[in-house]
């Protein structure tokens, strides 16, 4: 399997492969553990096995599950359905920037980490999600104000995620500088960085094309839980 199919289901090979210990499920269903990003994935995502998954589950949790637009099995509902696209990166290594004044994110910045992910919304996030990579950030004083990190990761593959600023500190290329700063240090590693975004953030789209991002494939992603 070439790095590039690997997208056709990345959570379930990662999931099931160098983030294993990060996860919990069966051979055919499997979610990110509690605490980290509520993220479910299926060996078949034609034929998903929810039965499997079922008992990972509380009944209040919502997950997103990307690849699937089946029908919805007995016991579960859709909440939410949209459409995301994954972009690969194909430009050189950015060269080093010097200025940016980034602070690599440890667990004691979870606070102000949730703080930011509350108000920006950069999508399925856990205060568990600087375990799976590096989180950069830079700060105001003690107000973390712009981030970036690392989530999924199979093969050469490395997901660029999190990316969110403050309102207050928009327009100045902060959380950009450090999605850099992140790529950078990925390709001098020989990994193959990728994100993803949702189709309908087309401004965040045409910067990370700008960038050096190319469109890969569109999938279905859902919200899920279930029912009650």
């Amino acid at each position: 399997m070439t790095p590039l199919q690997l997208l056709d289901n990345i959570a379930w090979h990662c999931l099931t492969g160098p983030q294993a210990a990060c996860s919990a499920g069966t051979g055919q269903a499997r979610r990110y553990a509690r605490g980290f990003s509520p993220i479910v994935a299926f060996a078949d995502t034609e034929r998903p096995d929810f039965a499997a998954l079922e008992p990972h589950c509380d009944a209040h949790e919502h997950f997103h599950c990307r690849g699937w637009s089946g029908r919805t099995p007995a016991g579960w509902q859709v909440d939410a359905e949209a459409t995301m696209l994954q972009m690969v990166w194909q430009a050189p290594a950015p060269p080093a920037d010097e200025g940016v004044a980034a602070l690599r994110l440890g667990p004691e910045h979870v606070p102000q980490v949730l703080e930011l992910v509350a108000l920006t919304k950069p999508g399925p996030f856990g205060p568990r999600n600087l375990e799976l990579g590096e989180y950069f950030g830079c700060f105001d004083g003690p107000r973390l104000v712009a981030m970036a990190g690392e989530r999924m990761r199979a093969g050469p593959l490395r997901e660029i995620s999190g990316v969110c600023t403050h309102p207050d500190f928009q327009g100045r290329g902060l959380a950009r500088r450090l999605m850099l700063l992140l790529l950078r240090r990925e390709l001098l590693r020989g990994e193959a960085p990728f994100l993803q975004v949702m189709r309908a953030n087309r401004s965040a789209h045409d910067l990370y094309a700008r960038m050096g991002f190319r469109d890969h494939q569109e999938l279905t992603v859902r919200v899920l839980s279930r029912s009650p």
